[in-house]
């Protein structure tokens, strides 16, 4: 044990300008036992939304540049050990780094200053020109957190150092609740309509304009159903969805809810959540959105990508082959062909599953199992 009789385990992230990483790595910073973990988190700057909310945990945190330039090596060098000095004042027995890129600057100086560094892989990236990047930031890791099972396949088939730690929720804050009817007024929505909702960061790799061409083929069909499009819609890509609606003429059964910090009350209302992510790029890890929806009682749609088929492997009939339009219509029309009665019965199944297999509690015990391992070691 630390000569602190606690495990001092320094978390670090970029930013906190985007909030998903940053909630899961306060879930997890949170969620530790007082008793036997001392949580700290380190970021480059303070700005970003979400850091007054991990401000106000209590949780010190630590503002300054722990990584540093990959070129030239010299300066690589001299900069690295620049940051393991400072490291080596926060007394961490552990740095967990939550940084989603192939940056090794960070693990190098970790490894100068003689605390063990590990990190979790956050989604499929690997090849290209990053591919020897990732390498070495592996090599450079005590332990590998993957979030999903193709991550071992792909990237570490031989490798003892990961552990398996798929992302969690808080099944009891997204329990679904009586639905609110400003937010039916907020999206000029009438309370009689059915809703799809797709709850995601609004980038291309998501696919949500596939959704949006399956929705042209069957509007017409169902005009008692609506979409709901929730996240940060201000980028280019979430400019061209809404450029891509219009000229399908979806204008009036499509709304976009833009960024929302609370997105329980948009699922409330819902009946079906679909996240048509493409199989290129980065692709999923374990995506906490659509966990969030299994947890709310949805009827859950997904594509067959690494991470989605980890959350939907009980359910493979809920499962369509990503970036093929005539799939997702098959399965979406199978589901909006049923009574919301029916779908009620299927929604109450998903839930219980985020229960049992995606408690947030259950993500930080595996959490601290990987800091005791990981400890052992030493």
């Amino acid at each position: 044990m630390p000569s602190h009789n606690k495990i001092r385990v320094l978390f670090t992230i970029p930013n906190f300008d985007t909030a998903g990483s940053g909630k899961a790595l306060l879930n997890v910073a949170k969620g530790l036992d007082e008793k036997q973990f001392e949580a700290h988190i380190a970021c480059l700057h303070d700005r970003g939304s979400f850091f007054q909310v991990v401000k106000d945990s209590g949780i010190p945190i630590h503002v300054f540049s722990f990584v540093s330039p990959a070129r030239p090596i010299l300066k690589l060098l001299g900069a690295s050990w620049k940051v393991s000095r400072l490291l080596k004042k926060i007394k961490p027995d552990i740095i967990h780094s939550f940084h989603y890129s192939a940056d090794y600057t960070e693990p190098l100086a970790a490894k100068l200053a003689g605390i063990p560094w590990v990190f979790t892989k956050k989604n499929m990236s690997w090849g290209g020109a990053s591919k020897n990047a990732w390498k070495l930031r592996s090599a450079l890791a005590s332990g590998i957190a993957i979030q999903n099972t193709d991550m071992e396949k792909e990237f570490y088939p031989k490798s003892d150092r990961t552990m398996l730690i798929p992302r969690g929720v808080n099944v009891k804050a997204f329990a679904p609740q009586v639905p609110k009817s400003e937010v039916r007024s907020q999206m000029q929505t009438p309370l009689e309509k059915r809703l799809i909702i797709c709850v995601a960061n609004m980038v291309p790799v998501k696919g949500i304009e596939l959704l949006i061409e399956v929705w042209e083929e069957l509007a017409s069909e169902f005009p008692d159903w609506m979409i709901w499009l929730v996240g940060d819609d201000e980028n280019d890509y979430g400019q061209f969805l809404k450029k891509l609606v219009i000229e399908k003429k979806l204008d009036t059964s499509v709304r976009f809810a833009g960024k929302q910090s609370e997105v329980r009350p948009y699922l409330d209302h819902a009946e079906i959540f679909v996240l048509p992510t493409k199989d290129e790029g980065r692709r999923e890890g374990s995506p906490v959105a659509l966990l969030e929806a299994m947890a709310n009682g949805k009827v859950v749609l997904g594509s067959a990508v690494p991470g989605i088929k980890d959350q939907l492997s009980s359910w493979p009939e809920y499962l369509f082959e990503p970036g093929d339009i005539q799939s997702l219509k098959r399965s979406l029309k199978n589901i909006m062909n049923k009574t919301i009665i029916e779908n009620r019965e299927i929604s109450s199944d998903f839930r219980l599953n985020a229960i049992e297999n995606f408690d947030i509690s259950l993500e930080v015990a595996k959490h601290e199992a990987f800091y005791f391992k990981i400890m052992g070691r030493q």
